[in-house]
């Protein structure tokens, strides 16, 4: 048996029929409304407006949120979640898609756990439904992962906040609706910030595209500023002064499915170097009869079995109230190492032509970093595993 996507996914005790149909109904659907267009809408730098409301067709934009408020909730569980996260990675992208269409998966739960009735009654459903779009605002021009020392402010008006500031690195949010955004209200550390939700298109509010980056070319990724934003107090989500929490509960389910999207890059790195190796011929033999190709293969194999026992083991953990925080930056920095690794020996197996653009192995070695970095880098990451573990 020759190692594919599939057959590369190490047996998993948890995994039921019904998360097996979920899995051959998204991929059917990803290979019919994605995989063909998607290297064109990485060209372009955005994917279509209707691909929203194709994607709440299959149930895609609503699973795991409250059916009151148009989600699918009932035998949804975060496997589910981890299987929609590997398929689009195997559709080509690892995270530039996703972190479009499916942005409202870090946006819309401060607002589902943290807002007002009314509030999440106003965004919820369009955003379900595929007719709205949220993103989340955490990292500002002058830091990233120190969540601490957010800098925007916004200080309370009568029944408004007034908020100056900006956002960089916001994916999704060229067309977003609402941004989920930390903002300062009090005085310095954590307990100064509270969380915002911001529509847009209100009075004061501008975006600039960052169109040039390494990768993630789809992600319509920008800088949002606020120049004396007037946003109704009643968009407060949770207290004032708790949005060091609300982001902190954030991260968790973010840290997971980006473990899982870096893993499923590294199995479709193997997949494609695999079957280059079969293939091609040098000096008088197929690639994969060379003794260095066949133990860049095992090696790869052996680090993507390890990342996955390792995301198995969490993600049980995770559903079950049980997850480390620690254990899972780990698991993120252990993803991101397996995935750097992967696509560099997939790229050094294929030469030349992964090099060339319209293949996997091509954008997934141009996404590593982001991954790597996004959701707290690998140098945040082992110093939060460090304090967790009460070093």
């Amino acid at each position: 048996m020759s190692l594919t996507f599939d057959s590369a996914r190490l047996f998993n005790p948890y995994l039921k029929p019904e998360h097996e149909e979920w899995r051959t109904q998204l991929r059917k659907w990803l290979e019919k409304e994605v995989i063909p267009f998607l290297d064109d809408w990485e060209e372009a730098g955005k994917i279509p407006d209707e691909l929203w409301q194709k994607a709440a067709s299959i149930g895609v934009m609503q699973m795991g949120y409250p059916e009151a408020f148009g989600g699918i909730s009932e035998g949804i569980d975060q496997w589910h979640i981890n299987i929609s996260n590997e398929e689009f990675t195997r559709a080509g992208s690892a995270g530039g898609l996703m972190s479009n269409l499916l942005i409202h998966g870090i946006g819309l739960p401060p607002v589902m756990n943290y807002g007002s009735d009314e509030i999440k009654q106003l965004v919820a459903p369009a955003v379900l439904a595929g007719e709205k779009r949220i993103s989340l605002g955490i990292t500002e021009p002058s830091g990233g992962s120190d969540v601490a020392n957010i800098t925007t402010t916004a200080v309370r008006d009568g029944d408004d906040y007034i908020v100056n500031g900006s956002k960089t690195f916001i994916s999704g949010v060229m067309n977003a609706d609402w941004v989920s955004t930390a903002v300062r209200t009090g005085g310095e550390g954590g307990r100064g910030v509270s969380m915002l939700l911001i529509p847009t298109d209100l009075p004061g509010v501008a975006r600039t595209a960052l169109d040039r980056k390494q990768g993630w070319w789809c992600a319509e990724t920008g800088t949002i500023y606020f120049d004396n934003v007037r946003v109704p107090a009643s968009h407060l989500l949770g207290e004032e002064g708790q949005g060091f929490l609300v982001i902190m509960t954030n991260f968790n389910p973010e840290r997971l499915s980006l473990a899982v999207t870096m893993e499923a890059a590294a199995r479709a790195c193997l997949e494609d170097a695999v079957e280059w190796a079969q293939q091609r011929k040098t000096f008088g033999k197929r690639l994969a009869d060379h003794q260095v190709i066949r133990h860049k293969i095992a090696t790869m194999k052996q680090k993507i079995n390890a990342t996955q026992t390792y995301l198995q083991y969490l993600t049980q953990a995770y559903i079950e109230g049980r997850c480390d925080p620690g254990d899972l930056a780990m698991a993120k920095v252990q993803a991101s190492e397996t995935m750097e690794f992967c696509a560099r020996e997939a790229s050094q197996i294929l030469g030349g032509a992964s090099y060339l653009r319209g293949n996997r192995i091509e954008r997934f070695y141009r996404e590593v970093r982001v991954n790597a970095i996004g959701g707290g880098s690998e140098e945040i990451m082992r110093d939060l595993a460090a304090r967790q573990y009460r070093l």
